[in-house]
């Protein structure tokens, strides 16, 4: 097991001969110094068991330690290529950090409480950031959305897959956003569910949109939805973009679909118009 200041020494010297920038060497530095380093100093070549043990098999340190280096980067967060989505309109950002955000860990239809105190069946709220909108939250106007509702016709289950095939029809990169792509995560026709993660092409942030059925709420044919950042307080209208698009989509096929309306959304508008 090797000290973090000695690991920090051979890195810096890694770094300088390698060109790298000092913002990633701090950014990998950081992480590690929170990080728990056994699991560094587990790291195997060829199934070999340490790169950090002194043997004639393995590579010298300097080799041993690029290696480290560069898995601390992928194991930490940085920018790897292999895990943007497939369907990202360009490669030209993939050696960029990226800051996907952490996932929120209350998504789905759950029990919330609303401004009273009084608990109610919704999706996660949105909080004060422009940067969301949400239509189960019926106490916060500024990120109040209106449910939508599928035609006359159409059984639940048909309703979602005709949605997700919508969705699956999104253009990343459609008025300059989403370039990274996007992933339907989980889908649940039966129940009436759709997540799906969509990724900023330069700097990798994550939004999440959600689709649910939920009882209680309009009629049988109601959808409710919600789309969010993770990072940041303001979107520069990439959520108002997103859903404006999918709602067009829906709404060729007969849905009741209303967008996201500057004249209904001011403070969204105002704010975001300052970035």
């Amino acid at each position: 097991m090797i000290s973090f200041f000695s690991l920090y020494k051979c890195m810096f010297q890694i770094s300088k001969r390698m060109k790298i920038s000092g913002c990633r060497f701090g950014y990998v530095l950081a992480l590690l110094s929170l990080s728990d380093l056994r699991s560094v100093s587990s790291l195997s070549i060829d199934g070999k068991p340490s790169l950090l043990k002194k043997s004639s098999q393995l590579q010298d340190r300097r080799t041993a330690l690029v290696s480290i280096f560069g898995a601390s980067i992928t194991i930490f967060g940085g920018a790897q290529s292999s895990m943007a989505f497939s369907n990202k309109i360009s490669d030209k950002y993939d050696d960029r950090p990226k800051r996907k955000g952490p996932q929120p860990k209350d998504l789905g239809v759950g029990t919330r409480k609303n401004m009273d105190g009084d608990e109610y069946v919704g999706l996660k709220q949105c909080g004060a950031a422009p940067n969301c909108f949400c239509s189960t939250d019926l106490d916060d106007p500024d990120h109040l959305l209106p449910s939508w509702s599928w035609p006359d016709g159409l059984s639940k289950s048909d309703a979602f897959q005709q949605l997700e095939d919508v969705v699956n029809s999104y253009e990343p990169g459609q008025k300059g956003i989403d370039g990274g792509g996007f992933k339907v995560m989980k889908v649940d026709k039966n129940e009436g569910y759709i997540y799906v993660q969509f990724e900023a092409l330069k700097n990798g942030y994550i939004d999440d949109l959600e689709f649910a059925f939920i009882d209680g709420y309009g009629d049988d044919r109601t959808v409710q939805l919600r789309s969010s950042s993770r990072v940041g307080y303001l979107d520069f209208g990439v959520n108002a973009k997103r859903i404006n698009f999918l709602s067009k989509k829906v709404k060729d096929k007969g849905w009741i679909a209303e967008g996201v309306d500057p004249k209904t959304h001011e403070f969204y508008v105002m704010e975001n118009s300052r970035g």
